[in-house]
């Protein structure tokens, strides 16, 4: 019955079946076609002999991780990196689309939503340039620009404690303006009634901010962030790389999942167990994603994912 009535959804809207074609395809060669390489994740790989031809070994490759003394420490960096990123990057992201919001002149919010847009086009290895730059490196005797200010000299590549923060502010600023423009266009789909009436009752600007853009925008960022955290055992990787590297000083608080495997890899140079811990990753995201998903199901129905 199902079959028959896609059939026919199809044959009355050919073109839109047709315009969905290429994403379909897409996510079908590169999110499903790959699952077969998950098979690694149980066997001694050899790349002579293939992955149906590699042998077996069962969970095996998952002891490499789970044993691990560093196990507890990577994990919990992950998880607080990335829930420090996720809440500070979306609060950030809606308050510039709120502030942007009310600007009326188009030409100045075309040139504020530039700037803040652009920082995300670049690249991680440049970004990490300029920290070193702004911060001083992991030299002692190399000043940066935050020290030449006449701040209180520090060297802040061998302070630990501050480099959650330091790492929160420097995604905010690469990622909080991206963000940023999703909102807005959420925004731009209210209404205009509602804020009328507002108006009429003698509501402020900020009332109806608070009262009527934030409310409405709820169920956009539950979706956003149920999204983003079926990413959260998997640490941005080249950002903390890019801008961390190898410095043993600071792996104490930025040390993730990430970064833990592959200086592993690159001793051991194991596909098997870099394939058990992505796919650890994977399911621990999976979990969290129904886990969020269903308590926001509860609250709201509208802002609920699935």
């Amino acid at each position: 019955m199902r079959k028959r009535t896609l059939l026919r959804d199809i044959g009355r809207n050919p073109f839109l079946y047709l315009l969905a074609l290429p994403g379909i395809v897409f996510v079908f060669v590169f999110s499903y076609v790959p699952m077969y390489g998950l098979l690694i994740a149980f066997k001694d790989f050899n790349i002579r002999k293939g992955i149906l031809g590699s042998k077996w070994v069962g969970f095996s490759n998952f002891k490499f991780f789970i044993t691990t003394d560093k196990l507890a420490l990577v994990l919990r960096n992950t998880v607080y990196l990335n829930a420090l990123f996720i809440l500070a990057t979306t609060f950030f992201a809606v308050l510039l689309a709120l502030l942007l919001n009310e600007v009326q002149r188009k030409w100045i919010k075309r040139s504020a939503q530039s700037i803040i847009f652009l920082p995300y086009f670049m690249s991680w290895i440049v970004i990490g340039m300029l920290v070193q730059s702004f911060l001083g490196g992991m030299h002692p005797t190399v000043d940066g620009w935050l020290n030449a200010l006449g701040i209180e000299p520090l060297n802040w590549y061998f302070e630990a404690h501050l480099w959650p923060w330091i790492l929160t502010c420097i995604k905010v600023w690469q990622g909080a303006g991206y963000m940023s423009i999703i909102f807005l266009a959420a925004i731009t789909s209210f209404p205009d009634e509602i804020y009328e009436a507002a108006r009429i009752d003698g509501a402020s600007k900020f009332q109806m901010m608070t009262r009527i853009t934030v409310p409405l925008l709820i169920p956009t960022i539950s979706i956003l962030t149920i999204l983003a955290v079926g990413k959260i055992f998997n640490g941005d990787f080249a950002m903390i790389y890019a801008i961390v590297g190898d410095n043993s000083m600071l792996f104490p608080t930025t040390d993730v999942i990430d970064t833990y495997v592959f200086r592993s890899m690159r001793v051991l140079n194991d596909f098997g167990m870099a394939a058990a811990v992505g796919l650890f990753q994977s399911v621990m995201g999976f979990i969290f994603v129904v886990a969020v998903n269903t308590l926001v199901k509860r609250f709201s129905r509208d802002s609920a994912l699935f």
